[in-house]
């Protein structure tokens, strides 16, 4: 009994001291945007994810199910036939979709979705060819397990590194039930995963050849990454993890380090009750580069590489479900030096934020009649 008391005091002194140590997080400031917002397309249902094709058109994801393209003047496809079945229920869906780097030699696509199965539903990743009428060679790549019962916590981004092997963003399936997986190597719950397109697991994975590990595994940790892009100066992944009530987190995910959901965070249960012990700082456990609290309900990111914006370039675009907005983080020596925030006054869910070949940022709003906007001069 004795024991077990001095271990706990310990980690709680260990969490004290880190507190006093961690990333503050600076005063916000909340900017009216210089820029007009314009609405490109209208009459998207819960739009989740947008990827621009070579000629300027878009492919945009719907949560139901759906995938369409969209034309330069706003005009929408009917959804393209193929797309696999989806678990559409609660966060589940059809999610991200990307273009394979060589894309205009192989028409290659990637879709993130909840997929159903023996057990309950799952994040999965499929590949297919874009053909005139719809998606053709459908195979799916991956698939995240254990598959388990519930309607939360899917991820899912995928952001293609520089040496052509992709990451996939997943989230621990919200119950907490489930919740203590992220910490399980043997779980692909709460982690993000590296893959090589054809579905090949790359044989520099950080737990690749362990018998007590899922070889996928590239980080793990993870509550429900849903922001994630690639900086394109370092090629380093950067993601934003969404906190409970409180503790969303900006990391910069290594090879095969703890970023320690949940036994670590600066969030609290929606109830206001501790998680775990209330630590913000364990050994052997990543910290975050900056945090929030409230939270922003990360979704979408994007590093801005344009000149179309005097002086953003170089900084990182989050969008923000709740409030709903959009936040600059202007980055320098790989920490946060700056927030900003944008469009408070639109009251819209911000689910993904890209950058387009016109070098204009594109914004998609989650809603039953979801849009897609640009900001223009």
């Amino acid at each position: 009994m004795f024991r077990k008391l001095s271990i706990s005091i310990a980690l709680l002194l260990v969490g004290a001291i880190a507190l006093a140590q961690a990333p503050k997080s600076p005063t916000p400031k909340s900017i009216e945007i210089p820029w007009r917002v314009r609405t490109v397309a209208t009459g998207l249902e819960h739009p989740w994810g947008l990827a621009f094709l070579p000629d300027g058109r878009m492919l945009v994801t719907e949560r139901p199910g759906r995938l369409r393209i969209v034309e330069r003047n706003g005009a929408l496809s009917p959804p393209l036939a193929g797309v696999p079945h989806v678990h559409a229920r609660g966060q589940g869906g059809l999610l991200d979709v990307v273009l394979d780097p060589r894309f205009e030699t192989n028409g290659l696509i990637y879709l993130s979705y909840a997929e159903p199965g023996e057990g309950g539903a799952g994040t999965a990743v499929a590949q297919a060819r874009l053909g005139e009428r719809g998606l053709e060679n459908v195979r799916v790549i991956y698939r995240q397990q254990p598959k388990v019962a519930g309607n939360g916590h899917f991820g899912s981004r995928i952001v293609f590194a520089n040496d052509g092997t992709m990451f996939i963003t997943q989230g621990e399936r919200q119950s907490a039930a489930h919740r203590g997986q992220s910490q399980d190597l043997s779980s692909l719950l709460g982690k993000i995963v590296r893959i090589a397109p054809n579905g090949s697991i790359p044989r520099d994975n950080p737990f690749a050849g362990r018998k007590d590990a899922r070889p996928e595994i590239w980080s793990y940790g993870h509550r429900n990454i849903q922001a994630a892009a690639l900086h394109p100066v370092t090629g380093e992944l950067w993601t934003v993890d969404h906190g409970p009530r409180g503790g969303d987190e900006l990391q910069r995910p290594e090879a095969g380090k703890n970023y320690g959901w949940p036994v670590i965070t600066y969030g609290v249960e929606y109830s206001g009750k501790t998680i775990g012990e209330g630590m913000t700082a364990a050994p052997g456990m990543e910290q975050p580069l900056y945090y929030w609290n409230p939270v922003i309900a990360p979704s979408g990111m994007v590093f801005y590489t344009g000149d179309a914006y005097p002086g953003w370039k170089g900084s990182a675009f989050v969008g923000s479900l709740s409030p709903g907005l959009l936040v600059r983080l202007e980055i320098e020596n790989g920490r946060v030096r700056r927030e900003e925030r944008y469009l408070q006054n639109l009251r819209k869910r911000i689910r993904d934020v890209r950058q387009g070949p016109d070098g204009l940022l594109y914004l998609l709003t989650d809603h039953a009649r979801g849009r897609i906007l640009r900001l223009e001069k």
